[in-house]
């Protein structure tokens, strides 16, 4: 484990960690914008196919999710994280190619939007893992924030490009980009060198059901789950559909869109920075309560609201959605039995995860039977009560951090007995005989 003191950038695997995600978020920025503005583009095609294509992706990340944290519990997590990493890479170079040929069946979009879900979820519960084996526990906040200020300012870099890369060259050049950043992340991944655990004598379901009791066990834990059962089924909905659809009915299409989720990013960065130094006596309800901007975006768009606007609540959303993010991953990582993480993580995952397909699936059709602004108040009318709802658990409110790890207490050099002198003189006779 490397030393409390200094940079934790100067470890060599936090440092590739760092790295690896950093470059993968950046290709993951393009392909946001350039998936939605890829399928808007095909012939004959609206807001019903790219709801169809975006739940593909999400649905095997809810399917295999547990799969995915009973294996990074059962073997390398860097190993495993660098086997999704190349499955990822190979779903977006075959999108790329189809888009840049300019035969992009809906069914083959759909098949290559399942293996990239299916990578990610390969990937998720292993990264969350991994970030214990390669920082001590007293710097997880550190570790984590910094982690999200250096994988969030790689997402403003290619939100900011991506907009402009779709309208000059293509979608299926973006895409591209995105599938060689994969590429790049494992090998950094590969370098990390982190060992697997011992070999375990129970299978696979005995291993589910333990991480089921780990993360039943713990009523804060289910509770802010639940709620982000419904706040990421709007979220998705809004980020996959309706706002791209908003953005091209009525602010100029994916330029304008470009910059409201660029606007968040640019949020995240600052929200990331201030919250590896937040010290704060009860985590959990301040990062509950730091969920609750999340839906003034939907607020003013469904409003109609100057783009500016907007775009300010995006920001604020990602300075406070980072605040959460680096308290729950440290509450987690500090809680929870390393053994037992990445399952625990998984649960997470699979919770959070349970209706966002339903909710990509639902956005378009919905939007076009009500609008996309009836649409959008709907979304954000359903997060403010699921955060509302979080905060009635008494865990949630009173889960205080566990006390920082005292200093050392600098000990004086031993006094050399009568004994240790002699034993001194009998060595420094023996280094220099005669």
């Amino acid at each position: 484990m490397p030393p409390l003191s200094g940079s934790l950038l100067r470890q060599r695997p936090f440092l590739l960690l760092v790295l690896a995600r950093a470059v993968s978020v950046l290709g993951n920025g393009f392909a946001r914008v350039a998936l939605a503005f890829a399928v808007l583009g095909l012939p004959g095609t609206g807001p019903g196919a790219l709801s169809l294509v975006l739940a593909c992706q999400a649905l095997p990340q809810l399917v295999f999710v547990l799969f995915g944290g009973v294996l990074a519990d059962r073997m390398s997590r860097a190993r495993l994280m660098v086997l999704a990493d190349v499955a990822g890479a190979a779903a977006y170079t075959a999108l790329a190619v189809l888009v840049l040929a300019g035969r992009a069946p809906l069914s083959a979009l759909c098949a290559l939007a399942v293996a990239a879900g299916t990578a990610t979820a390969l990937f998720a519960p292993a990264m969350e893992g991994i970030v214990v084996q390669v920082v001590p526990r007293e710097r997880l906040q550190q570790a984590n924030g910094t982690l999200r200020m250096a994988t969030n300012t790689s997402l403003v870099l290619g939100l900011a490009l991506s907009g402009v890369t779709v309208a000059l060259v293509g979608a299926g050049w973006a895409l591209a980009l995105n599938a060689a950043s994969f590429l790049v992340s494992a090998l950094l991944t590969a370098a990390l060198g982190t060992k697997g655990p011992p070999a375990r004598g129970t299978s696979g379901w005995a291993d589910l059901r333990e991480g089921w009791r780990e993360f039943a066990g713990r009523q804060w834990l289910w509770v802010v789950v639940a709620q982000f059962t419904v706040v990421v089924a709007a979220l998705n909905a809004y980020l996959g559909v309706l706002g791209p659809l908003t953005a091209e009915e009525h602010a100029g299409g994916a330029r304008a869109w470009s910059l409201l989720v660029a606007a968040q990013a640019v949020g995240t960065v600052a929200g990331a920075g201030a919250a590896a130094r937040l010290r704060v006596r009860r985590p959990l309800l301040v990062a509950v309560l730091a969920t609750f901007p999340y839906a003034l975006p939907l607020v003013l768009l469904s409003m109609g609201a100057p783009l500016w606007t907007s775009a300010c609540a995006m920001f604020a959303c990602g300075v406070t959605g980072d605040v959460f993010a680096v308290l729950w991953s440290t509450t987690l990582q500090q809680r929870v039995p390393e053994a037992a993480l990445s399952r625990v993580s998984s649960y997470d995952l699979f919770g959070s995860l349970a209706f966002a397909p339903l909710g990509l699936l639902l956005a378009g059709p919905v939007a076009g039977a009500v609008g996309t602004r009836a649409a959008l108040a709907g979304c954000a009318a359903a997060m403010v009560l699921a955060c509302a709802a979080a905060l009635l658990s008494p865990q949630v409110r009173r889960l205080t951090a566990p006390p920082a790890a005292p200093a050392p207490v600098p000990q004086p050099p031993p006094v050399p007995t009568q004994q240790d002198a002699s034993t001194e003189q009998d060595t420094s006779a023996q280094r220099h005989p005669g």
